[in-house]
């Protein structure tokens, strides 16, 4: 038998819904995982570096490492209404953050390339630093004025109210409104060097996975609450049913035209490599 092949996902509510089946080997004629959890911040940095055979990565990272690594069709995460927010302490206009600190997760998270290109269109002048935080310690920075603004993604988008602070604007708005495309957030990449045949048993495993999660949504309910960081089970739910969707099963046509549209306008403003003409092609 070979050695489980080396996974790295966050303990997100989507990753571990995602995964539960294949990680406990429910999958039938899946390879074994060894499984690491992991922010994205840190699995970017992993991508970048060759660690792992198959990662969690923001899509913003890609074109850094799409040489060593194959985009998975299929288990990430796209969407509609589910793009990152900037906060604030109190209401205000996007003008306002002119010359002003942000905190955000990873300068090379998805959710930093649709806050740049937002900024791009909306603050004269552009915002001043951008300081990188963790993200759960992103509101409380906001809330306390350590910083002026704050980009938060996950389930922040649920409970940024309880910290008392304001949404000044939705990325995912912005893009949606701009592009017509759904928000490109997470992918799922593996290792080139485990050769076309096991990258498409790969893809296969993982949109097996992603089935039997929607099929016995209950099944992976303890696995999720286990890894979820404390976070209310009713805030669980709303998180999977917002990032695990028929992108999460198949990118399609939408969800690569939003992939190559994403990194092709951040390759404009020179905020990532362009990208190869076959770079996102799987198989």
């Amino acid at each position: 038998m070979s050695d489980p092949l080396k996974i790295a996902y966050s303990p997100c509510p989507n990753d571990t819904f995602v995964f539960h089946a294949w990680a406990h080997g429910k999958v039938p004629g899946a390879p074994a995982l060894d499984v690491t959890f992991a922010d994205i911040d840190i699995t970017n940095g992993m991508a970048e570096r060759g660690e792992g055979d198959i990662l969690k990565v923001s899509y913003a990272v890609l074109p850094w490492v799409l040489e060593e690594y194959a985009l998975l069709p299929c288990g990430g995460a796209l969407g509609r209404g589910c793009g990152p927010l900037v906060l604030t302490r109190e209401p205000g206009e996007a003008k306002d953050l002119a010359g002003r600190t942000v905190a955000v997760p990873s300068e090379r998270s998805t959710a930093y390339l649709l806050f740049r290109l937002w900024a791009a269109d909306e603050v004269p002048g552009g915002v001043g630093e951008v300081k990188v935080l963790p993200f759960d310690e992103i509101m409380p920075a906001v809330r306390d004025g350590r910083v002026d603004a704050g980009l938060v993604i996950h389930e922040a988008r649920f409970t940024y109210q309880n910290y008392g602070l304001s949404c000044l604007a939705d990325m995912g708005e912005h893009w949606e409104r701009t592009t017509g495309l759904p928000i490109p957030l997470g992918a799922i990449i593996a290792k080139r060097s485990l050769g076309a045949e096991r990258l498409c048993e790969l893809a296969a495993a993982a949109r097996t996975s992603v089935r039997m999660a929607w099929d016995d949504t209950e099944a992976s309910r303890a696995y999720v609450l286990e890894h979820a960081q404390e976070m209310d089970p009713a805030v669980a739910d709303q998180h999977i049913g917002l990032y695990v969707n028929e992108f999460t099963a198949d990118l399609g046509e939408d969800g690569y035209a939003a992939v190559r549209g994403l990194l092709t306008r951040a390759a404009a403003e020179g905020l990532v490599p362009p990208l190869g003409r076959d770079a996102l092609r799987f198989g």
